[in-house]
């Protein structure tokens, strides 16, 4: 609780000076795309083609590590990416950025979600590389472990956890803006 703590007052005291102003549009553009996930599991935002383009990237990553990790590294990189944004911006000390990420991260679950949740029924386009026809990486996944019959339950503790990414985002990004705000006369050489 104590590192939880540390970062709290370290974002806070981050946040004096900058400008709020001009973060508030990703705040309110990730409400609008939340919205949208809960409504429609389908919905892809301008977010959800780097999603999907990150996502084709990871099977190219895992392809040599053989057939489980193949089906398995497109979903895995499309949720590692936002994770090592995270990383990087921690190591750059901005918070809001880590927040956003938070947000990312929620698209990347919803998608996957989706995705696991057609395992049985693969009604999904899908993408394939020179695979006639393109495999599930669901289908194949759960099939490997006989879970397809349990793959809306997978998708529903998936959706949840991407709601909960998505909370945390704009719980954090509304805090630290507010913190903005209230600090905007204090200004700082050189921040933004």
């Amino acid at each position: 609780m104590n590192f939880i703590s540390k970062r709290y007052h370290e974002a806070i005291e981050w946040c004096k000076g900058r400008n709020w102003w001009i973060r508030l549009p990703l705040l309110l553009f990730f409400i609008y795309v939340f919205i949208r996930h809960l409504q429609d599991p389908l919905y892809k935002s301008i977010i959800g083609w780097l999603n999907l383009g990150t996502h084709e990237l990871g099977h190219v990553i895992f392809m040599p590590f053989g057939q489980f990790l193949y089906f398995l590294g497109g979903s895995l990189t499309q949720c590692l990416v936002p994770v090592i944004g995270m990383i990087n911006f921690y190591k750059q000390r901005d918070f809001f950025a880590i927040a956003i990420c938070f947000g990312w991260l929620s698209t990347n679950i919803f998608e996957v979600a989706t995705y696991v949740g057609d395992a049985r029924a693969q009604s999904l386009p899908l993408v394939g590389f020179g695979m006639e026809p393109p495999i599930h990486d669901w289908n194949y996944l759960l099939g490997r472990f006989n879970l397809i019959s349990q793959c809306q339950q997978i998708a529903n503790i998936l959706r949840l956890l991407a709601v909960v990414f998505m909370f945390m985002c704009l719980i954090l990004g509304f805090i630290m803006l507010w913190q903005m705000f209230i600090t905007r006369d204090q200004k700082k050489i050189g921040r933004i």
